[in-house]
């Protein structure tokens, strides 16, 4: 079989480093190559058609690799060619892992682990909120709608709310131990009730839906038999033809956290068979930390005992995106299970704070980049603890973006207007923000926040957006 040839097209900026990285790729990664040099100091700034209109294919070239940055459509560059023509990565220092070997990701993306997402505090709050955030949630990812209940009187409301909720489609679970509530709630159309022990088993049997089935003596932390009722709970229940789940509690830390996940291996070596529910808003809720983390965790213990449902509350700030954090660890954590592979480098969404790999040019490319530009548009760069401003014949750099802008001022070519002096703050700020928690920094690109991110216009979407307004089109 003949090895793939590959044209890359790119700038005069970028072609010294380019040949470096590709010079020292193809023999590992199985191919041959040429490159072609652009009449174009920066490669991002290059079109499709204009791309085609320049294009020379040498002979035994078999692939056309273009930017990433190139937008639209390549159909010019493919005719233009007649080959197969591709879109390589926004950055260069990116293509080792472009070409190199990537785990099977054919079957990623199935799961088995249901998301309960809870509206806390339910009673509390008017129809249009509860039918409001349900919404929301679903979008998120949840599967089920969990209105949560408080202590005390029975919720007057329960039933136009879950008939409300039902009417809109969405599956609905009530978390209450008070049976009067809950026989509302089911006649409204509920599908799970969260929570039965002895205290109210005797009830199960007539409400006609499945049921969680908890310990009785579980939120004592020295309770003699944490488990204790569990058994007679589910012998009843099972007698009686009811559906159940059996959740152990999970408990937060300082409070037997660790004994409460020996519970749940307890419980899956007594009832292997059984469906089994793990509440994970004690662990994320009471523990002041961001909450990515401990759901992978926790539904990475799932997977692995075959518990297929968590329950899972947003409600505090640092756990404000946890239905979104659930729903791409339960995906990861089946594939990580079912393959038997680390749950690594499979997708980043989950990687909010820091990047999967810092990427760095290095001194000597800075310094060589600044003696190539003719230009006096600014770059900048983020790396090795200290930001890098570059223009023509310029290279400026410090930890501290408030000086890197004092040293610039004196030697700017032209003064900065104060819209190019706001640009260059926000991409400092952005830059040092990279610093401060280990962020790949590129000029004009958001910083990837993984399933945070909220992306921001390019350079030319907001030039076209300018000449829109200037224009007076209507425009968002």
């Amino acid at each position: 079989m003949s090895r793939e040839h590959y044209l890359f097209i790119t700038g005069r900026l970028a072609e010294a480093s380019l040949r470096r990285v590709v010079e020292s790729l193809a023999p590992g990664a199985g191919f041959d190559y040429s490159i072609q040099v652009m009449p174009i100091t920066v490669a991002a700034l290059m079109t499709p058609k204009w791309i085609a209109r320049r294009l020379t294919v040498p002979d035994g070239v078999t692939r056309v690799m273009l930017p990433g940055y190139c937008d639209g459509d390549l159909a010019a560059v493919e005719r233009a060619a007649k080959l197969p023509v591709v879109l390589g990565p926004r950055d260069l220092r990116q293509l080792p892992e472009f070409f190199g070997r990537r785990p099977d990701l054919s079957d990623y993306g199935p799961y088995d682990i249901e998301i309960l997402a809870e509206i806390n505090h339910a009673p509390r709050l008017p129809l249009q909120q509860i039918l409001a955030q349900a919404a929301s949630l679903e979008a998120q990812g949840a599967d089920v709608i969990d209105l949560g209940c408080d202590p005390g009187p029975a919720w007057p409301g329960v039933g136009e709310t879950v008939r409300a909720l039902r009417k809109e489609g969405r599956r609905v679970s009530i978390d209450s131990f008070n049976p009067g509530e809950i026989e509302s709630a089911v006649r409204g159309g509920v599908e799970l009730v969260l929570s039965v022990n002895r205290s109210n088993l005797r009830y199960a049997a007539g409400w006609g839906c499945e049921v969680v089935v908890v310990p009785d003596g579980v939120e004592a932390a020295d309770a003699a038999d944490p488990l204790a009722g569990l058994e007679t709970s589910v012998a009843c229940l099972s007698e009686a033809g009811v559906k159940f789940r059996i959740d152990p509690i999970l408990s937060p830390i300082a409070f037997g956290m660790s004994a409460s996940l020996g519970r749940y291996l307890d419980v899956r070596r007594r009832w292997p068979q059984a469906e089994m529910l793990m509440g994970i808003g004690n662990l994320t809720e009471l523990t002041e930390v961001d909450s990515a983390g401990i759901n992978v965790l926790l539904l990475g213990f799932c997977q692995e005992q075959g518990i297929h449902s968590v329950l899972t509350t947003q409600e505090i700030n640092w756990t404000r995106s946890s239905v979104r954090e659930c729903e791409l660890a339960r995906r990861l954590v089946r594939y990580a299970v079912n393959r038997h592979v680390l749950p690594k480098h499979l997708q980043s969404g989950l990687l909010m704070l820091r990047s999967e790999k810092l990427l760095g040019h290095g001194r000597e490319a800075l310094d060589r980049l600044a003696a190539a530009i003719r230009d006096h548009s600014y770059r900048l760069f983020a790396e090795d603890g200290r930001l890098h401003l570059i223009s023509a014949g310029l290279h400026l750099e410090s930890e501290d973006p408030f000086d890197l802008f004092e040293q610039l001022l004196p030697r700017a070519a032209a003064p900065l207007d104060a819209s190019h002096a706001f640009y260059l703050g926000f991409e400092m700020a952005k830059a040092a923000t990279a610093l401060a928690l280990g962020k790949n920094y590129r000029q004009d690109e958001a910083l990837d926040w993984g399933l945070l991110t909220v992306p921001e216009l390019t350079r030319r979407e907001r030039r076209a957006l300018r000449i829109s307004r200037s224009r007076g089109d209507d425009c968002q």
